[in-house]
């Protein structure tokens, strides 16, 4: 596999919104693969195809609880509860900020064989895929820091 250029905040591509996939290919699947192996070689956590210059609605995330998950044109259709949790991001290497996500998700997305699925995912892993979402969209963590009034 490939190990693919991560983009750094100022380039526009990260402030671009993401186009749906029409249909899941091979091309589609080496794509995930290539993610896969740079989001593990930099240590991250999750990364979204427009991390690597691609506007695809193409994001993976792995929290390391043997469960990797792929997300081909991802939407939230149910939220619950809320959490303030510090963030970083591969492509605004060294800074970090408390941001509000949802606690619990349910998420309906294409898998890798362009199958509609539905699953939950809560805490770190929650956050994680809201976070990956929001790139799709061209919205970075730091838009979203709160402020913490102590």
């Amino acid at each position: 596999m490939a190990l693919l250029q991560i983009r750094e905040i100022g380039d526009p591509v990260l402030r671009s919104k993401s186009k749906k996939i029409d249909k899941v290919t091979k091309k589609t699947n080496d794509l995930i693969d290539n993610m896969f192996d740079t989001m593990y070689e930099e240590d991250g956590v999750g990364l979204a195809a427009p991390q690597v210059g691609i506007l695809k609605r193409i994001a993976v995330v792995d929290i390391r609880e043997d469960n990797k998950v792929v997300l081909i044109n991802p939407e939230i259709i149910e939220e619950e509860g809320k959490a303030i949790m510090e963030e970083g991001c591969l492509s605004i290497p060294g800074e970090t900020g408390d941001v509000i996500r949802s606690q619990k998700i349910k998420v309906r997305s294409l898998n890798r064989e362009g199958k509609q699925i539905e699953f939950e995912a809560e805490g770190f892993e929650a956050r994680a895929i809201q976070h990956e979402m929001d790139h799709l969209d061209g919205v970075l963590f730091v838009d979203k820091i709160v402020k913490l009034v102590e």
